[in-house]
């Protein structure tokens, strides 16, 4: 009897050992996954790009597609502007704060820009005096997994890059699907901090070629 015990109580010390080794690998994997893909997302820009745009200013808008059609109220996307903005001041560029962007911009014509009105985007640059605007159009779209019926959720973003004359100078793109839930503003958070320092060098990158400061040598 006394043998037994000791049996059982050996397996359930060793069982909690190896469920214990598991998680901690598990875990491990999991932020050496993260690493990799915030590496793979490293920002392309040459240093000489880095220096040319070390400076200048930026307004950021985000929007969302959805089934009633685009939302634009900027205040549901204080995370979402916060998380890009980190990125762009790290290079040096000055950003407008939320509070400063409505102070000058009616809603309407914030939302005229996320439609792709140019002439709302330039009306908007030259108002906030900014060199370029980064748009950031959260869309989404759920189906039911046909193996493990289990609702998938994917999530997308289009970063659209516009110069002070409301033209557009670069687009990027980024997107993610998830298993869980249908938490897609959370969902794109968890995008944007994986993937915006590759979106924003993809974005600058174009910008520096298009005029001619990319760091390469011209034959």
């Amino acid at each position: 009897m006394k043998t037994t015990l000791i049996a059982a109580l050996l397996g359930l010390v060793m069982s909690n050992a190896f469920a214990f080794s598991f998680s901690d690998e598990e875990r491990k994997q999991q932020d050496a996954d993260a690493a990799a893909k915030r590496r793979a997302a490293a920002p392309l820009m040459s240093p000489e790009c880095r220096q040319a745009i070390n400076g200048r200013s930026m307004m950021i808008v985000v929007g969302e597609r959805t089934p009633r059609g685009i939302m634009g109220d900027q205040n549901a996307y204080s995370s979402h502007f916060n998380a890009i903005d980190k990125r762009l001041r790290k290079l040096g560029i000055h950003t407008i704060t939320q509070a400063e962007m409505k102070a000058k911009i009616a809603q309407a014509e914030l939302d005229a820009y996320l439609n792709n009105d140019m002439d709302a985007a330039l009306n908007a640059s030259k108002r906030m005096g900014t060199d370029f605007i980064l748009r950031g159009m959260i869309s989404s779209r759920t189906a039911m997994n046909p193996m493990i019926r289990v609702p998938e959720v994917y999530i997308s973003m289009g970063f659209t890059l516009t110069g002070a004359d409301g033209r557009t100078i670069s687009e990027a793109g980024a997107r993610a699907e998830s298993y869980s839930g249908s938490d897609t503003g959370g969902m794109a958070v968890t995008l944007i901090n994986e993937q915006a320092d590759g979106v924003v060098g993809r974005l600058f990158s174009d910008y520096c070629r298009a005029v001619g400061i990319d760091g390469r040598k011209k034959r």
